[in-house]
């Protein structure tokens, strides 16, 4: 069931480096009865992470780079993470192949989509497209670390892969997008 929706008002709280909106809406209940409710969204476009992995070597490419918002929430603010970014106007395909590429320095030719979700949806709008692909010495083509003129300073790592699991137990990775990779990678037996 499809729910009944009649939006009130919308007001742009944020409009800096992303969009923050405020919506005051009429939701109707599975009752039938409706109900005023008031929402704020941040809106920062789509997105697409990829985790690299290669089976000969049983590794995998992770990043290291500095989060704010984690670091305002006590933690140190360095993240390991898959390599991710947003889609800006490119489909989710092309948007992680250029994210590979500038973060991590491997050109990937043939990602595989495995999920779409959506990270924080009580309040973030963001689809995050998922992708797994194998990586290869000779798909390296530069030492990556993103780009400066977007704040980028990416520490590229190439880990064991049952250390980076064992990463996720210890809470050196405490990234979401991260750890949903690599489970999908020892739930589906990747690197067998």
């Amino acid at each position: 069931m499809q729910p009944q929706i009649r939006i009130k008002k919308v007001e742009t709280l944020s409009d800096d480096w992303y969009i923050l909106k405020k919506t005051t809406f009429d939701y109707q209940r599975r009752d039938g009865s409706w109900q005023t409710m008031s929402r704020e969204t941040y809106d920062r476009g789509n997105g697409a992470t990829i985790l690299l992995y290669n089976r000969q070597r049983q590794t995998v490419i992770l990043t290291r780079q500095f989060r704010f918002p984690a670091y305002v929430n006590q933690h140190s603010g360095l993240l390991i993470e898959a390599c991710a970014g947003l889609l800006d106007q490119d489909d989710p395909v092309t948007s992680i192949q250029r994210e590979a590429a500038e973060e991590t320095g491997y050109r990937i030719d043939a990602p595989r989509k495995v999920y779409e979700l959506f990270m924080s949806p009580g309040s973030v709008t963001e689809r995050l497209y998922f992708f797994v692909a194998e990586y290869h010495d000779d798909q390296k083509q530069d030492d990556g670390g993103g780009l400066a003129s977007d704040g980028e300073d990416i520490d590229v790592l190439q880990i064991p892969f049952q250390a980076a699991l064992r990463m996720i137990d210890t809470g050196e990775i405490v990234d979401a997008k991260t750890i949903i990779l690599l489970q999908h990678v020892a739930l589906t037996r990747l690197l067998d």
